[in-house]
């Protein structure tokens, strides 16, 4: 029902895709980042949370229809509906239904609480295509509280020691987890660049409630320009940043400082080491190695298909279990996508 093509995953019987990666004549979208949804379509279908966000990202012209969660429509021979993914604001999964059964198109997922989007809901199908970012048994995620707290611990010991802590994640998705996590714990103020500001905006446009946050350029209303702190001001504060900004003239006006990345990656010492950074945080938008396996059994699919990063790992785990399991190759093979 659900087939490769050079576009992307299509399906024939509704005539349309599944997060293509080139422009189609429809598209339906699992989420809001740049490699599931990208511009160029002619209409898209999403949640009405992630429209918040592509509307950002596409601009005010695009063509995008909303589909609350659980809602089922009929599109040609086939009914669809969307269900949480708990990966980022108004991710979901793609449940379509026909005369070749049941398929859910899982997108990204994580099984770990977040207070900024709907927890994931698992959905029983006869074909699951699942991610597999983390699809290898040494991704094994902990406790999200005590992630947070190593940050502020972290955090307080740069600021005794006067250096700014430079916390680099995802601006759409990674950002705003950390910003509503960290507001559990402290009232301090946290700086972010200004490239997270539009997706951090967007998330309050949904009703997501995050803390305030402060800009590294402060606008000058008196001057009409930007007003810029001295590096000195910035000794003890937190900064988020997306990768992009590393090694760039922008770090410079931070001062003296540490440097850390918040991700999954972090798992594996080697790539942290690889990276350089002082620090890193084992936090991930996406399903671990035993949230991937619990996630496979609760949709009771005799038929397991993995995309994105471990997908021939995966499915050989799977066809160890008994599964019918194969791969589906996307144009975004071995790129990570906001962990």
């Amino acid at each position: 029902m659900l087939v490769e093509t050079t576009r992307g995953l299509y399906c024939a019987e509704g005539h349309f895709f599944v997060d293509p990666w080139q422009p189609v004549p429809r598209a339906l979208i699992t989420h809001a980042h740049g490699d599931h949804a990208r511009p160029g379509c002619d209409a898209y279908l999403c949640t009405p949370e992630t429209a918040f966000l592509l509307r950002r990202r596409l601009g005010a012209d695009a063509a995008i229809e909303t589909q609350p969660y659980g809602e089922r429509r009929t599109i040609g021979d086939v009914s669809v509906s969307f269900h949480p993914a708990g990966h980022v604001l108004g991710s979901a999964q793609i449940r379509v239904e026909g005369d070749g059964g049941v398929w859910v198109v899982g997108g990204d997922y994580k099984r770990a609480p977040d207070p900024t989007c709907a927890a994931f809901e698992p959905v029983r199908c006869d074909t699951f295509i699942t991610e597999s970012t983390f699809g290898l048994p040494i991704y094994r995620w902990d406790d999200t509280a005590a992630i947070t707290r190593d940050i502020v611990s972290w955090w307080d010991r740069n600021r005794a020691d006067e250096r700014t802590s430079v916390l680099f994640c995802y601006t759409l998705g990674k950002a705003q987890r950390l910003l509503a996590e960290l507001a559990t714990l402290t009232e301090r103020p946290v700086f972010v660049h200004g490239m997270m500001l539009g997706m951090i905006e967007a998330y309050r446009e949904a009703g997501v409630h995050l803390p305030d946050v402060r800009h590294v350029i402060e606008p000058d209303a008196d001057a009409g320009r930007a007003r810029r702190r001295s590096r000195e001001s910035f000794a003890g504060e937190l900064v988020l940043a997306p990768l992009a900004a590393r090694g760039t003239p922008w770090m410079r006006r931070l001062g003296i400082h540490s440097d850390a990345f918040a991700s999954g990656l972090m798992r594996v010492r080697g790539v942290r080491r690889q990276r350089a950074y002082d620090r890193g945080f084992v936090i991930s938008d996406h399903a671990d190695w035993p949230a991937l396996l619990e996630t496979i059994r609760e949709t009771g699919a005799a038929r397991v298909l993995a995309t994105h990063g471990h997908a021939d790992a995966l499915a050989r785990h799977l066809r160890s279990l008994g599964l019918d399991a194969g791969t589906i190759r996307t144009a975004w093979e071995g790129e990570p996508s906001g962990d």
